[in-house]
Parts: structure tokens; sequence; C-alpha cells
């Protein structure tokens, strides 16, 4: 099955990250190894990016919260811990008298 986002086809998770964000991730997130002179480039693109598109980082929180909601429990493998039975939390008020 293959997918499609706006006419371009996804084949990996860093195509579904470039075509949510309209932007690679590498240039919010730099890339090992880049010289001073590339990273200041990429921070000066970013800015640029940032200014024409003010919504950008709420659209991506949006999406990093819809994705978290929805695949948390693989992504994270989040496992609830149950509370001791029979050991309760007392009050101050109580406490005091």
């Amino acid at each position: 099955m293959r997918t499609y986002i706006g006419g371009h086809q996804a084949v990996s998770i860093d195509d579904f990250i470039e075509l949510a964000l309209g932007t690679p991730p590498e240039l919010w997130l730099g890339e090992d190894g880049e010289t001073e002179e590339e990273r200041t480039a990429r921070k000066d693109a970013a800015r640029d990016i940032l200014a024409d598109n003010p919504e950008l980082p709420d659209d991506v929180a949006r999406i990093a919260a819809e994705v978290i909601e929805a695949h948390a429990p693989e992504l994270f493998n989040v496992v609830p811990l149950a509370r001791p039975a029979g050991r309760r939390r007392s009050s101050r008020k109580g406490a005091a008298a």
C-alpha cells in the first residue's frame, strides 16, 4: 500500500514528518557534524520560515499531541502503577489533632 500526502509519496517516518511540518526535521534539529556556518544558515532559514508562518509552532505542538494521544502505549510502553492498598495520605488537619 502506498501513502500519498498532497501528491507526495511518504515511504518512511521521516517523509511523514517532513510532509506534516512542511520542512525537513533536520532544519529544526540540526545534523551531526554541521559546521558553524551551516548551523547559522540553518537557523536563518528557520527564522525566515517562522516569520512567514507564525502558526507553525502551534501546528507542530498539535500534531505531536495528536500522535502521542493516538499512539502513546506503543511509543512509550506506559504501564500505570497501582497504589498499594491500605496506604492513604494523611491530611494535615487530622495530623495536628
